[in-house]
């Protein structure tokens, strides 16, 4: 049997046709140098050494860990894909509080994006991450002012995560209270539904579903609500749906509907399913490093 020496090019060629597009045309993570990393050298020396300064004092008092990327082009990759890929790599934030930022800017692309890690989503909302966007950041790119537009990005970032941020032109604010009560009456609707499918069921399945809709819960109420309205949700569910379930299995009634919910439900079975993500480290030359965090695609997008 003749064994060939080399791997024949149309064989190359095929294997590379079946790689998703997305993987080939994906754009590189830059290496993290700092807390600001100017690759597209859209920013003066003043600004950047500015930001370096005031981001390190910010990080230093609260363990926040924001960052900003400039870059040419995003080379056909869309932000979101390619900030969340950043944001994973660099792993900004603390690992556990996962509070970290990427602030984001696109020259070729004209394009603009915060990504917020999953713990600053209650503070930094995407509702917040756009109107940050749309007002403090835009117009200054608009007018070609890159210097003052990330500055002013930075600034309202650092302001939002404070609780401090207000937008001079407050017309957006009804709209923006509409959209949550919106958003969480969706979300008590269709989780809703599950968690009294869960609390009547009986057996694995109920418990399994318990166990799958915690994240739900501990995500959607906080990035709607705020953390303070969110996690007393968080914590109810969590410490009160074991305890209605003990107590309603209790009562005569509850035995009844739950073996009637049981019989209709038949051997009631579920699968879930998960996404990881994981990325190499920054090599975090000058002392500087991501620090574990994770992110989930919370913040906003813009162009201009």
């Amino acid at each position: 049997m003749r064994i060939p020496t080399r791997f024949p090019f149309q064989a190359v060629v095929a294997l590379l046709c079946l790689l998703p597009p997305a993987l080939l045309l994906a754009s590189e993570v830059p290496f993290l140098a700092g807390r600001v990393n100017d690759t597209a050298n859209l920013l003066s020396a003043g600004t950047v050494a500015e930001l370096e300064q005031l981001l390190k004092a910010h990080q230093d008092s609260t363990s926040n860990q924001v960052v900003v990327l400039t870059v040419q082009s995003l080379e056909g990759d869309d932000i979101e894909s390619y900030a969340i890929r950043v944001a994973e790599t660099w792993k900004l934030g603390q690992k556990g509080k996962d509070n970290g930022v990427l602030f984001i800017v696109s020259r070729d692309d004209r394009k603009v994006r915060i990504e917020v890690g999953r713990g600053l989503e209650g503070d930094l909302t995407d509702a917040i991450s756009s109107t940050i966007i749309r007002r403090e950041i835009l117009p200054q790119f608009k007018s070609g002012d890159y210097d003052q537009g990330v500055k002013a990005g930075v600034v309202a970032i650092l302001a939002a995560i404070r609780g401090a941020y207000t937008p001079d032109d407050e017309s957006d604010q009804p709209m923006e209270i509409g959209a949550r009560i919106m958003g969480f009456g969706i979300f008590l609707v269709v989780v809703g539904v599950f968690t009294v499918v869960a609390l009547f069921s009986q057996g694995f399945f109920s418990w399994f579903l318990y166990v799958f809709l915690i994240p739900f819960w501990a995500a959607f109420p906080m990035a709607m609500l705020g953390m303070i309205a969110g996690g007393i949700l968080f914590v109810s569910y969590l410490l009160g749906f074991p305890l209605a379930k003990f107590l309603f299995a209790k009562t005569p009634k509850g035995k009844s509907l739950m073996k009637q919910w049981g019989k209709s439900m038949g051997s009631g079975s579920g699968r879930s399913g998960g996404w990881s993500s994981s990325g190499g480290s920054s090599g975090g030359g000058g002392g500087f490093s991501g620090g574990g965090g994770s992110f989930s695609g919370g913040g906003s997008s813009g162009s201009w």
